[in-house]
């Protein structure tokens, strides 16, 4: 094998009698270098907004979120709910509504959704992290006050600074047949004065309204019911522990979430996202291979005499046909190396000085950028495969040289 590999490296570093070859062989190279920066630059973006959206939304969603199975509402006991938090790993506990409804704003309307909660909600969640302007109040003195997502509030043309102007919260009663075109006798609705604006970088800063639990429940004449359970968990916590004790207090008839699973969704689609710019990127690289084919295809043709002579001196059509195929590896590997170290060198560059800027009007400045080294093992163990593809016609070729060069099949 050391043998072969020393063969295999003279070939590829040595001088050809062709210039073309040479050149052919370092534009396969040069494409598979490019390839790989690419495929590992592409996965590390999408790590970063993956990162980036799942911590913005976590700063809204809880640790883990109880609903049911069946349905928008249930009914939980103090008692089980003093159960729930008692369970090792849970910190807090916090009790939520929400409906979709319509807000109006003097002259605006938008329909969204109207979310109660209770004083644990600052606990479970970290709303107070989000709040962009204005202060998180949901009651004070009895008055009903609430927090809006940055896009509703942009939408309804809000000041959260007005005391005066509340946003009205319209809601069709339980007997209503369905959302009439003008708001009537068959709608209730409740006041809820603007205290400031959070905002999570997803659906929710142009969905949501949080305000306090008890108003929204009377809106909604949903009394001791509610959508969700939301939980807070330790850092040590263990989840299938903490869902089994869930399931025991509650029974069946509910579904437990944790953070991924309430995105589930999102993360899905950007995930197919992901994996289809990397197939459509690999594609690409091996349409480039085909470099590689035709300059191991030459180099087979320029060293008809020296695998004759190999022939002659007692090597095997399967050791010839190695050479070649560690000479394609070889190629396939300087491409490689380079390439990674290609990526790693962008990635410093995009990371510490955004080489790569974001249109104004985003959240961010550059595009977000995160290396895992999971993508490298994939992306070196593709490249690899689509080489030693390359590297199969070719090499097979030289197998059926002869030791007579003139007798060559």
């Amino acid at each position: 094998m050391n043998f072969t590999f020393e063969i295999a490296k003279r070939y590829l570093l040595g001088k050809k009698s062709t210039s073309a070859i040479n050149i052919i062989t370092w534009i396969s190279v040069i494409g598979i270098t490019i390839g790989t920066a690419a495929l590992i630059l592409i996965l590390s973006i999408f790590n970063g907004f993956e990162s980036l959206l799942s911590g913005m939304n976590n700063s809204f969603n809880p640790d883990i979120k109880v609903i049911p199975s069946e349905g928008k509402y249930f009914e939980v006991s103090d008692h089980q709910t003093a159960q729930i938090n008692d369970i090792p790993g849970i910190i807090a506990i916090s009790k939520t509504i929400e409906e979709v409804c319509i807000f109006e704003y003097k002259d605006n309307q938008k329909a969204g959704k109207i979310k109660g909660v209770d004083a644990q909600y600052r606990q479970v969640s970290s709303i107070d992290s989000s709040m962009k302007s204005g202060t998180y109040k949901v009651i004070d003195n009895n008055r009903n006050f609430g927090v809006l997502g940055r896009g509703l509030s942009s939408n309804l043309s809000i000041n959260h600074k007005d005391a005066v102007s509340p946003v009205v919260v319209h809601m069709p009663t339980r007997s209503a047949k369905g959302m009439l075109g003008k708001l009537g006798k068959e709608y209730t609705s409740i006041n809820v004065f603007p205290a400031g604006i959070f905002s999570v970088g997803s659906e929710a800063d142009v969905t949501y309204l949080i305000s306090n639990i008890e108003s929204v429940s009377k809106l909604l004449d949903r009394k001791n019911q509610i959508s969700s359970l939301e939980i807070k968990l330790s850092k040590d916590h263990d989840e299938d522990d903490i869902r089994t004790s869930i399931n025991t207090i509650l029974g069946e008839g509910f579904t437990i979430k944790n953070r991924y699973e309430q995105e589930e969704t999102f993360l899905k689609v950007m995930n197919i996202e992901k994996w289809v710019s990397f197939l459509i990127v690999l594609l690409t690289l091996g349409i480039i291979a085909f470099n590689m084919v035709g300059s191991l295809w030459m180099m087979v043709l320029e060293k008809k005499q020296d695998i004759a002579i190999l022939r002659s001196m007692g090597y095997e059509t399967k050791r010839i046909r190695a050479i070649f195929m560690m000479e394609g590896m070889l190629i396939t590997a300087v491409g490689i190396v380079i390439g990674i170290v290609i990526a790693l060198f962008l990635y410093w560059l995009q990371k510490d000085f955004g080489l790569i800027a974001v249109p104004d009007g985003f959240m961010i400045s550059a595009y977000p950028i995160e290396l895992k080294w999971t993508d490298f093992v994939i992306v070196i163990f593709a490249v690899s495969i689509i080489g030693w593809l390359a590297s199969l016609l070719p090499s097979y070729r030289a197998g059926l040289v002869s030791s007579f060069v003139r007798q060559e099949l």
